[in-house]
């Protein structure tokens, strides 16, 4: 058995290079074409029925008002009902026929149970299913004294999806519908302080590609991959290292530092609109996919590039690290920070 695995160590390497001088052109070239044709083609959701987790706030109410305006009939699905009804009031007013609300939970099976059994009784399909519920934490590992209490994270950005995509499956799967799914640009940036929530979006994005293998064509998958974007979590508000969720606006400047953060209505435009055409993947804003290819080929440039912006001393706060000082003394948090975010501060002030 060795000398097989020798001889394919030797084999191996120099195959795959040379296999993908010649595929690799030919294959984008047949990409290319197929997105052409996605985008001459897309997909009219009018009367289609969607259902959107995290439709509360950020990017799922931003989403909902995108599908909205396309004429789709929404459900909407998160724990503050009473910011649920107001965002299908702004959903019926752009166009949505009809806009069911749900109070839920999806880090409960049975919550997520309800929400497609109540789906289906109403409209009786499913078309597009929008993971996008989730939370964050801000937090080095050695300062959480009580890790039981992040289970939250996993439970909520993980196996929320993970529910949710269990019980619509059967009805995705008879429509030919459509997954969304908010993973995020964290699945492979190890940005410091938010080891656990990065592990999540990791978990999101392998459990879905696996899934493309499993379904195959009858329901398409969109793995959406967001950098900073106008929302609650880059308005401050985390799951701090005690276990609760608070508002630090100074902590989110030491997270986020000098990189701009995208509206989140630009964003919201742009993923239904590469939901409806069919592709696989987006990224917004789309010059964060560079970061991927850094982190392929050079990892501790990456590495090293977040202990010199992020870290600091044991036991110092977040806010004295250098991309916080460099965002103070410059700044440029008026022209890199949405206003709203801006606005957020004021308020809390």
């Amino acid at each position: 058995m060795e000398i097989v695995h020798t001889f394919l160590d030797l084999v191996a390497p120099p195959f795959t290079f040379f296999s993908l001088m010649f595929f690799l052109p030919p294959f984008q070239i047949f990409k290319f074409f197929l997105s052409v044709l996605g985008t001459l083609f897309s997909e009219d959701v009018a009367e289609k029925v969607v259902v959107i987790t995290g439709a509360s706030s950020g990017i799922g109410e931003s989403v909902a008002y995108e599908y909205a305006k396309r004429g789709a009939c929404l459900v909407l699905a998160a724990r503050r009902e009473k910011s649920l009804q107001e965002v299908a009031e702004v959903a019926r007013e752009l166009g949505s026929p009809d806009v069911v609300v749900m109070r839920a939970d999806v880090s409960k099976v049975d919550d997520c149970r309800r929400v497609i059994d109540q789906t289906m009784n109403h409209f009786g399909r499913l078309d597009h299913l929008v993971n996008n519920a989730g939370i964050s934490s801000v937090a080095l590992l050695e300062e959480i004294d009580d890790i039981t209490q992040f289970k939250q994270i996993m439970d909520i950005n993980f196996w929320g999806f993970v529910y949710m995509t269990r019980f619509a499956a059967p009805y995705l799967r008879n429509s030919r519908g459509r997954i969304i799914v908010l993973s995020s640009v964290a699945s492979w940036l190890p940005a410091p302080r938010m080891s656990l929530y990065n592990a999540t979006k990791a978990a999101i994005l392998q459990f879905f590609e696996t899934l493309r293998v499993e379904f195959g064509p009858d329901i398409g998958i969109t793995v959406v991959t967001p950098g900073f974007i106008e929302s609650e979590l880059t308005q401050g508000k985390f799951l701090s290292k005690e276990g609760k969720m608070e508002t630090d606006e100074d902590v989110r400047d030491a997270q986020v530092s000098i990189v701009p953060i995208q509206r989140v209505q630009s964003c919201a435009k742009a993923i239904v609109r590469s939901a409806c055409r069919g592709e696989r993947y987006v990224t917004q804003p789309s010059w964060f996919r560079v970061t991927f290819f850094w982190k392929l080929f050079c990892p501790e440039v990456v590495e090293w590039v977040y202990r010199i912006m992020y870290m600091t001393s044991p036991g110092e706060h977040p806010k004295e690290a250098f991309g916080k000082k460099l965002i103070d003394y410059t700044g440029a948090k008026g022209l890199l920070y949405p206003e709203t975010v801006q606005m957020q501060e004021l308020k809390q002030e």
